[in-house]
């Protein structure tokens, strides 16, 4: 009786993978020997790279994991930065709700309104162009976070007064603003858990 192919198998496991899998931990999910798996693993590798596909299987840092082939760096960089793949996290949609509604305004506001340091999420909103340092505020020198074109193009808003009304029950910013002075709250002791 033959046995049957373990590629799907392999295939199966790496793909689900986040890190590299050591040949005796794919041995023993298949339940075939270390060598074979090893000459299995060998052989499609030779394949990919054989049938130029766009990843790789590689032997890496005690394990074999998928890859993107290296000469597909730049389109999948470029896919990544425009953001097609990436959605907003949690984190994201909150600190982007926040300067879209009381912009222009300093990140230690956005990050007290949130209660937790927003700093690496507004960091990833201005690396997708979602966001932007437009002027800064007098009294602090503090740059001041604005939402871009691509923002409002993102939505489908000619405007930012196409933006829905906050929840009638929420303060307004001016009120927001007081009630966080009176409480003094220092933003940058908090940390994002979050991100």
């Amino acid at each position: 009786m033959a046995e049957t192919p373990v590629h799907p198998d392999l295939e199966a496991l790496l793909l689900l993978a986040t890190e590299p899998v050591p040949v005796a931990a794919l041995a023993g999910a298949v339940g075939r020997t270390v060598q074979e798996v090893s000459g299995e693993l060998h052989a499609l590798a030779d394949h990919y790279t054989t049938t130029h596909r766009g990843f790789q299987l590689r032997e890496v840092a005690g394990g074999w994991q998928f890859a993107t082939r290296p000469d597909e760096a730049e389109l999948i960089s470029d896919w990544v930065v425009t953001g097609q793949q990436n959605r907003l996290s949690q984190a994201g949609m909150e600190t982007l709700a926040v300067i879209a509604y009381l912009q222009p305004v300093a990140r230690s506001r956005v990050s007290a309104v949130r209660g937790v340091n927003a700093d690496g999420v507004v960091r990833t909103l201005m690396s997708r162009g979602l966001v932007a340092e437009a002027g800064s505020e007098e009294s602090t020198g503090a740059g001041l976070l604005v939402t871009t074109d691509l923002f409002m193009e993102t939505l489908g808003i000619a405007g930012l007064d196409e933006l829905p009304p906050i929840a009638p029950l929420l303060p307004d910013a001016g009120d927001l603003e007081a009630e966080l002075a009176q409480l003094a709250i220092i933003p940058d002791e908090v940390e994002d858990t979050n991100e």
